[in-house]
């Protein structure tokens, strides 16, 4: 890393401060002309994922428009699946879609290889921290264990992911197997984006509000725990931010739980319940991206309403979930101005 001390990496070490650094989950997607132009020329989803020449550019397409505090690898939580030989692919309009795994399929995973697959992302990596502004962070990322799970047993997303659950309480053994795949192998994915040039890191666990008290602990909150200490273990530096998507009230745990420097907050979560959770460290979030969608006052009104209540303590301001396609780029460029112009 250079001598800059990047802003985002600055509030993941603990630090406040007077304007808090943002940035967007999505934040290079479909809402941006610039994107889908790229995206027609290139062929299929998964073959700009790894391709490095235009996985570079639409990561750089929203820094050089709005100049974020962060950007973010443009790569996909699928990519792990993929690796492992499960038959991925992206449906315009359908979504991703995968071969279903079943115990036989789990206990015959292999790992080998899987990094080896990969290797375009980490040179696409690479090149995003040679060709970033030096006060970018580049943030790379995994999904968690129990969100990937999710999409290999039942081959899609499903609403509340029954297959999986369901999944999971007739074959306890082999669902945590899986999960216990899963989550070696993306300590060693999220260590080789370290190593590769990304400064932090994001796991999203984007349906862990599915599960009940029980489950998320086991299925949520100790897979990550596992993939932090792994990735810590090797890399003590590496700063790692967990977003539990729909979690609730269990964030309250989630934090200690997992050994995450910062947790991500969804737009549900209460602006008093996120001041208490920001008592004990970072925090990244949270407004609905539907108030970015409708612009106006109904943005503005969101966005102050964060930087109200949490702007005194450590924030990365970001979306509770990722930007829709829907997204007026001016909405956009509205968002940034008025939290860069925040005077709390």
């Amino acid at each position: 890393m250079s001598g800059i001390r990047r802003k985002v990496i600055r509030v993941l070490e603990g630090e406040s401060l007077a304007v808090p650094p943002v940035w967007l989950m999505r934040q290079a997607g479909r809402y941006l002309p610039e994107y889908r132009e790229t995206r027609a020329r290139v062929g299929s989803f998964l073959d700009l994922c790894y391709s490095p020449e235009h996985a570079v550019e639409v990561t750089l397409q929203p820094i050089r428009r709005y100049g974020f505090d962060a950007a973010i690898l443009f790569s996909d939580i699928l990519v792990i699946p993929d690796a492992l030989k499960r038959n991925v692919r992206f449906t315009e309009g359908h979504g991703p879609e995968l071969d279903p795994i079943d115990e036989d399929g789990i206990r015959a995973l292999k790992a080998d290889g899987v990094l080896t697959h990969l290797a375009p992302v980490m040179e696409t990596v690479r090149r995003l921290r040679a060709e970033l502004p030096e006060e970018t962070t580049l943030l790379g990322f995994c999904g968690a264990p129990w969100t990937v799970a999710t999409y290999m047993i039942a081959g899609h997303g499903t609403p509340d992911q029954a297959p999986a659950r369901l999944f999971a309480y007739q074959h306890p053994q082999a669902f945590r197997h899986l999960l216990s795949i899963l989550a070696e192998i993306s300590a060693d994915y999220l260590v080789a984006q370290i190593d590769a040039g990304a400064d932090a890191v994001q796991i999203f666990d984007s349906w862990a509000g599915v599960l009940g008290e029980e489950e998320f602990a086991a299925f949520a909150v100790e897979p990550v725990a596992r993939i932090i200490a792994s990735v810590k273990s090797r890399r003590p530096k590496a700063r790692v931010i967990a977003f539990a998507k729909g979690a609730g009230y269990m964030l309250k745990n989630y934090r200690s739980g997992t050994g995450a420097d910062a947790i991500g907050l969804d737009w549900s979560v209460p602006l008093s319940f996120a001041a208490e959770l920001q008592r004990e460290g970072p925090i990244q979030g949270n407004l609905d991206p539907m108030r970015v969608v409708a612009g106006g006052k109904a943005l503005e009104h969101g966005i102050d309403a964060i930087l109200e209540h949490l702007a005194q303590g450590p924030l990365i301001f970001n979306l509770g979930h990722g930007i829709t396609p829907q997204a007026d780029p001016e909405h956009v460029k509205m968002l940034v101005k008025r939290v860069r112009g925040w005077k709390g």
